[in-house]
């Protein structure tokens, strides 16, 4: 409980002061406990930050698996759970897409961070690749390889984070979800709908 505590308390003071400006000060002020238990549980700064990063990426993991796992047997509805998975209101708070890429903006640190998350995210990767090899399998697909789809499809969840952290008033999350339901059904017509959106959308 006090481990989960400290790392949602950095998860708050990254999201305010960035990884440069959180200290283990900062995060036992916003805990409310003191700097020994931080330093019982976690002992540095760096192992703090290293847990907490881990901590965002199972907790995305659980997330994206457990759709996947409950939607069913279709390709397309497992590709797309993995999608909405991305948008949870769990997962997709303005607190942690700010701490996600606080992360990643550490140069010196990128390879290390990379590292600790690299196998989760290739589970991911490897899962929608084959769901969309079955896609273009089925449906005589053959302008964009699944390859490429499943790379797009990477840079699509991360960019359009981004949106949301910076350009917060733009859309909401059910619309961001939506733009990239809009690219599946380019490349996929008979297997996914256009969404409905809204005039301004």
């Amino acid at each position: 409980m006090r481990r989960q505590q400290l790392i949602d308390a950095t998860i708050d003071s990254i999201a305010e002061n960035g990884i440069g400006g959180t200290t283990m000060s900062t995060v036992t002020e916003i805990a409310g406990l003191s700097l020994g238990i931080v330093n019982f549980h976690f002992k540095s700064k760096q192992n703090l930050l290293e847990e907490t990063l881990l901590f965002l990426a199972k907790e995305h993991h659980d997330q994206w698996l457990e759709a996947f796992e409950n939607a069913g047997l279709s390709a397309p509805d497992k590709l797309l759970a993995i999608v909405d998975a991305h948008f949870h209101p769990q997962i997709c708070t303005p607190k942690k897409l700010a701490v996600w890429f606080a992360f990643f903006g550490e140069a010196g640190r990128r390879e290390v961070y990379r590292s600790l998350i690299n196998d989760i995210d290739q589970e991911r990767y490897d899962i929608a690749l084959r769901l969309c090899s079955e896609i273009a399998e089925g449906g005589g697909y053959k302008d964009i390889p699944p390859r490429q789809v499943a790379n797009i499809l990477e840079a699509l969840y991360d960019g359009i984070w981004l949106e949301l952290l910076t350009y917060p008033e733009n859309f909401q999350r059910s619309v961001a979800r939506d733009h990239i339901a809009t690219f599946l059904s380019k490349v996929y017509p008979d297997h996914f709908q256009m969404p409905a959106f809204n005039n301004g959308d």
